[in-house]
């Protein structure tokens, strides 16, 4: 635990609309004018954002983005430390969910420069809300992996969570991803696809997954898109005798624990960590 020893510069993460400008405080304004350095994910859009604005930025503007994140974070807090108070911004919402942002802030953490925030529009948060999915407990995914076989490991990995999920999806590949949701997580499973929100074209459509991967590869769909799941139901029924048989089997020929139970669950199309507990279960009431 560090206290923080900077006594003038200071790290400033600030959230950007996502679409509709209106949605840019007073204070993000205020920030973005007042800064001695301004971070950008892409400095071209940041300098459209700041016409769109109408505000003049006064200090430097620098590019921070995921490919030059790690070295350009210690040249943030240095300065930071040295007395400037540093703002750093991404493409739309809030820095670090998903954008740029985290490795400043760790290390910002370490050496002890204060971090706050100027908060603003979250996508992830927009999405939730509109989605008509239970929102008291939920986790953000992100971005699934990009290869279909990477994506369904991860997906079955998820398929058990009982809280709502929530994830970001690129236009070119929210059909794949759709189906393979419908596959591991069951076709009945609700669901709700939200893209271009706030902007003009905003649209939420919500259904069973397997309607809307139907959906999906039917019309196609563009813009940015968020996905909200909602969670798995809780599992009352024990596992059936039969897998767990299968489980020990294959420990018993000399598979260890968890590649037998991936291997039941990839059979029974079953998510791997349901396996796993209910043969843990068994093995403690034996």
């Amino acid at each position: 635990m560090s206290a923080h020893s900077s006594q003038h510069g200071r790290i400033v993460l600030a959230g950007t609309p996502i679409g509709n400008l209106g949605d840019a405080s007073p204070r993000l304004r205020e920030i973005l004018e007042s800064a001695d350095v301004v971070a950008a994910e892409d400095t071209r859009m940041f300098h459209r954002l700041q016409s769109a604005l109408g505000i003049e930025v006064r200090g430097r503007v620098l590019a921070h983005h995921e490919h030059n994140e790690q070295a350009s974070a210690e040249g943030l807090v240095s300065m930071a430390e040295q007395g400037s108070e540093v703002v750093i911004v991404t493409d739309a919402g809030m820095p670090a969910v998903s954008d740029p942002g985290y490795r400043v802030v760790s290390l910002a953490a370490q050496r002890g420069v204060m971090v706050t925030s100027v908060p603003g529009p979250s996508a992830v948060l927009a999405a939730l809300a509109v989605s008509g999915i239970a929102s008291d407990r939920f986790a953000f995914e992100g971005f699934l992996p990009r290869k279909t076989g990477e994506r369904r490991r991860v997906l079955s990995e998820l398929a058990a969570e009982q809280r709502t999920l929530v994830f970001f999806e690129a236009p070119h590949r929210i059909d794949d991803m759709l189906e393979d949701l419908a596959l591991t997580f069951g076709p009945s499973r609700r669901a709700a696809v939200c893209r271009e929100l706030t902007k003009l074209h905003e649209d939420v459509v919500r259904g069973p997954l397997s309607d809307l991967a139907e959906w999906a590869s039917r019309d196609g769909v563009r813009g940015e898109i968020v996905v909200v799941v909602e969670g798995a139901e809780e599992q009352n029924a024990a596992m059936s005798g039969d897998l767990l048989a299968d489980v020990e089997a294959l420990v018993a020929a000399g598979h260890r624990l968890k590649d037998a139970c991936a291997v039941v669950a990839e059979k029974h199309r079953l998510p791997k960590r349901e396996v796993y507990e209910a043969v843990l279960a068994s093995r403690g009431s034996a």
